[in-house]
């Protein structure tokens, strides 16, 4: 959850009455907490690495009307200190703080030394064999519980002064135990690497406070690591050694001679990884180097194994899957399922309208015939929801699937804990990252056959690498490749011009003699008109004429988010024109965002505890003002927000052909402008055209649909695993 602004935070203090949750994992904690000018103990809610009864609080944050558990103070900084009342005192030492002590003990010190029995404790603890019952080794106890639970204090006192907020000083705390302070001292730069959660630029700002230099050498180092994460985002593996070094001077600011000098040790160090990617030296960061790695051998490894199944004649199957599903396959279709039936391992790949679901469903017909176990997967929630209805098996995302682990973030399933089937289909693979492929493969028993499903000529994954692309043209699995469009679907003209653009051909334009058809293209030469006229067309135009929802069934995807006609903007736009807001309507801004009841909006990182995912979308159906708590519906289910989590969530009126990856709409607009130059790519177009089910605009310059097809939209990525399936598979 975020953080509230510090200016909009209040102070609270108090003492601490009773602990009634605390977890030693996270460090998440629910107080009671006597409050002066509070008749009856308050509720504090926040991150402690060790909590007990008794000791002082402060905090700072901001209240909430929790919905079942009413009013409570959320702590965004919280700081403890040893209680200065003899009451005080004697519940903290009762509290099972120290082994040694409990509620009689701890009467009997407060009986004996009274407010000082602390200083006793620390300074003189020899004394107290004085009281009755204290011998040699509950006296040893005792002291090295004080001992450690100092440290506890020393350790969050410093990483708060330095900037960490409470929960990632718990976090590191648990991560580096007594050792916390002088290892960040050293090197404040590791918690990058070591810390989930935290990045160069938080530890960066932790070294400024520790007074490490701009060009020192810690800094140019763990700058290595920072520059391949920046990578990352452009969906790099590795990188060529001269244009890291370019990428970290221009991130840091610091020369590249003492940049290479650093990359020369952390190579010496092992932190990252050299190898050559086609004559060029590169460089990776460890675990995707060895996620390439895993691809290759695993694939190897299951490629070498036995068909789960015994062999099947595809003369006798076909025919038969045929009359059961009511459907002829074309010559294509049938050597696909045929491949299918023979290959421990199998991409099918195609455009729309090609039949994959057919083949898919035609091949899980004839093998759960002959009591084959099969399990089913796809990257996003909607992905397997539409692989669930066609083909009428669960699928599941591959994150549940593998049984996602939030508090290691890793998956429970793995070599030690294999998946449990005999073939393992996956849908939408060009979705798929090299750690999330690597992943999967580790948890897939030797036995299992593998069939990944998806159209390789659409956007690569968000995340690092090129998965589906590189396994293809590696020649090391067999492929079937899908070309024919069947007659139904040769009818829309979405799918025909889908494959004109990925030809590099530019779609039919010409206007319609008569009647209404699945794809136009409406002129605009400048972003406000194209926005203007887009606005108008999902408000009033679309639904008039084709009788589709506003909100719910049209969906506008932009090459990018900036620009008068990019997501950011028509949002604000489209939300005026669709849900403008009422006299005495609550509104709620968060992060750039203003929210209403009725608001289209869009999931935007995974939440496991939410059960809600990166591009699930959702409507807003209720706002309470006094609980701080937006309720969103998913397809159905209702999900309770804070107003401080809604950096999780953006409006979707609008959004980007990229996250759109995996979803199908009834109806999609799609603004190509030359102002989205940048952008402009044949497989983004593409992608962006696949995505409407029954109605496609595009929206601006017949020029900038020019550059889009033209445009390859070939960015090399760089990555070894096309190399490597090569030499293994």
């Amino acid at each position: 959850m975020s953080e509230a602004p510090a200016a909009d935070r209040e102070a609270l203090a108090g003492l601490v009455e009773r602990v009634a949750y605390h977890s030693p994992d996270t460090g998440f904690c629910v107080l009671r907490v006597k409050v002066r000018g509070h008749r009856e103990p308050v509720t504090v809610v926040g991150s402690a690495a060790s909590i007990q009864a008794g000791e002082y609080l402060q905090a700072s944050g901001h209240w909430d009307q929790h919905r079942e558990h009413g009013m409570q103070f959320k702590a965004a900084l919280l700081r403890t200190s040893p209680p200065n009342t003899v009451e005080g005192i004697e519940r903290y030492l009762g509290s099972g703080l120290i082994k040694g002590i409990g509620p009689q003990f701890a009467k009997r010190l407060v009986k004996a030394f009274g407010d000082k029995v602390f200083d006793i404790i620390e300074g003189d603890p020899r004394r107290l064999s004085e009281v009755e019952g204290i011998g040699p080794v509950r006296l040893e106890r005792i002291t090295s519980g004080w001992a450690e639970q100092k440290v506890i204090r020393e350790i969050m006192l410093f990483l708060q002064s330095h900037g960490v907020g409470t929960a990632r000083a718990v976090r590191i705390f648990k991560t580096y135990g007594a050792d916390a302070v002088p290892l960040v001292t050293e090197n404040p730069y590791r918690l990058a690497r070591d810390i989930r959660g935290i990045g160069f630029k938080s530890a960066d700002q932790i070294a400024l406070k520790l007074g490490i230099g701009k060009t020192s050498m810690l800094r140019a180092r763990a700058g290595i690591a920072y520059a391949l994460v920046e990578a990352i985002n452009d969906g790099h593996c590795a990188l060529p050694k001269e244009d890291l070094l370019a990428k970290a001077e221009a991130l840091l600011e610091i020369p590249q001679e003492l940049l290479a000098e650093a990359l020369a040790l952390e190579l010496a160090d092992q932190q990252v990884v050299a190898d050559d990617i086609d004559g060029r030296d590169c460089v990776f960061l460890p675990h995707l180097w060895h996620a390439e790695k895993t691809i290759a051998e695993r694939l190897a490894v299951l490629a070498r194994h036995a068909l789960p199944w015994q062999a099947i004649e595809p003369e006798r199957a076909i025919p038969w899957i045929e009359a059961r599903l009511a459907v002829t396959l074309a010559a294509g279709q049938k050597d696909a399922v045929a491949a299918a039936l023979a290959a421990k391992l199998l991409v099918i790949t195609g455009g729309p309208g090609v039949g994959k679901t057919t083949i898919v469903k035609s091949i899980l017909g004839i093998l759960t015939a002959k009591r084959v176990r099969p399990a089913l997967a796809a990257p996003t929630g909607r992905a397997a929801k539409r692989m669930t209805e066609s083909t009428g098996v669960v699928a599941k995302t591959i994150h549940r699937l593998l049984e996602f682990d939030p508090k290691t973030g890793g998956f429970k399933r793995g070599p030690d804990n294999p998946l449990d089937c005999d073939l393992l289909v996956v849908d939408e693979c060009s979705m798929v990252d090299v750690p999330l492929m690597a992943s999967l493969l580790k948890a897939l028993p030797d036995r299992a056959a593998l069939i990944l499903v998806g159209d390789v000529d659409q956007l690569p994954s968000v995340g690092p690498g090129q998965v589906l692309a590189d396994l293809i043209g590696s020649t090391a699995i067999a492929v079937a490749r899908l070309t024919e469009i069947f007659r139904q679907a040769a009818e829309s003209r979405i799918i025909v011009n889908a494959h004109r653009i990925n030809q590099g051909l530019m779609p039919d334009l010409a206007a319609p003699a008569e009647g209404l058809v699945d794809f136009y293209v409406v002129e605009a030469n400048q972003p406000e008109t194209a926005a203007a006229k887009i606005v108008e067309m999902v408000k009033t135009r679309i639904p008039a004429r084709f009788g589709f929802d506003h909100v719910r069934d049209i969906q506008v995807l932009c090459p990018m988010n900036r620009g008068a006609a990019g997501a950011r903007a028509l949002n604000a736009d489209l939300q005026k024109a669709l849900n403008p807001p009422l006299s005495g309507q609550i509104e709620v801004e968060r992060f750039g965002f203003t929210y209403r009841v009725g608001d289209k909006v869009m999931q935007i990182e995974n939440d496991y505890d939410k059960d809600c995912f990166n591009g699930d979308i959702g409507f807003i159906t209720a706002i309470d003002g006094d609980a701080n708590e937006i309720v969103i519906d998913f397809d159905g289910r209702a999900v309770v927000y804070m107003f401080g989590e809604l950096d999780e969530v953006v409006l979707a009126y609008a959004t980007t052909i990229h996250k759109s990856q995996g979803s199908e709409y009834p109806a999609v607009v799609i603004p190509v402008m030359t102002q989205h130059y940048a952008m402009l790519a044949r497989n983004l177009l593409y992608t962006g055209v696949t995505r409407g089910k029954r109605l496609v605009i595009l929206v601006g310059q017949k020029k900038a649909v020019a550059i889009a097809v033209k445009g390859s939209g070939d960015r090399r990525r760089w990555s070894k695993l096309r190399q490597r399936l090569a030499q293994t598979v």
